[in-house]
């Protein structure tokens, strides 16, 4: 879908047919993200209509919502019950590193995602690093997982240094698809255009926590992207 010098939407250019969702908050009643079975069918529904081929479901892990892999596994067994449509569900976890991620870390309560298991979903405040940063990356490293940044364009405190310093030491990068579409203010938009030109993700997601807000975004002009 790269690159491109009209200004359309992302929703007319198509990109959403044949698409892996990588980041999402569709797993009902859990987080902040989509609140009733009913309203989570209603996306997977829209998603199909899309074509939409796969769904990774990503709940926030943190401490606002202390959420375990046990009850996550429940409720995402609870869906694929009521879900009899074409794309494929995926349950991993966004793990935040937060104050409570080293004693999870340790005790191996963490939702991988990738179909080898081997990449671990991880955000961070959006305001400031964690004081032990890189640390963590690389305890989440001798884990066994390597790990991906969700969102790195909303990272306000992040600079073009830090995103060659992280990509350098082999964090992988994960876009959010409204960030191109200027749903989090300019900023972000203009990070989003500088790491999709310097090919720094390896995937890319919707966060998607209200159907109406992602459906708008995609709908949103994009401004051309030249390389």
């Amino acid at each position: 879908m790269w690159p491109f010098s009209r200004k359309k939407s992302l929703l007319a250019r198509g990109i959403l047919r044949g698409w892996t969702d990588w980041h999402s908050h569709i797993l009902p009643g859990v987080d902040d993200g989509i609140p009733s079975p009913e309203a989570a069918l209603e996306v997977l529904r829209w998603y199909e209509e899309q074509g939409i081929r796969e769904v990774w479901l990503t709940p926030h892990v943190m401490e606002d919502f202390p959420n375990t892999p046990a009850g996550l596994q429940a409720r995402f067994e609870d869906l694929q019950r009521l879900w009899t449509g074409s794309v494929r569900l995926h349950l991993a976890a966004e793990h935040m590193l937060d104050a409570l991620f080293e004693e999870r870390l340790k005790r191996g309560e963490l939702l991988p995602i990738g179909d080898a298991g081997d990449r671990l979903l991880i955000e961070t405040s959006y305001y400031n690093a964690p004081m032990n940063f890189m640390e963590l990356l690389e305890q989440v490293r001798a884990r066994g997982f390597h790990p991906l940044l969700a969102h790195p364009e909303r990272y306000y405190y992040m600079e073009e240094t830090d995103y060659h310093r992280l990509h350098d030491s082999g964090v992988e990068f994960q876009l959010n698809l409204p960030s191109l579409c200027g749903m989090y203010g300019e900023a972000p938009a203009r990070k989003a255009r500088f790491l999709l030109k310097a090919g720094y993700y390896t995937c890319s997601g919707s966060d998607l926590h209200s159907l109406g807000a992602f459906r708008a975004s995609l709908a949103t002009p994009v401004r051309p992207i030249q390389f």
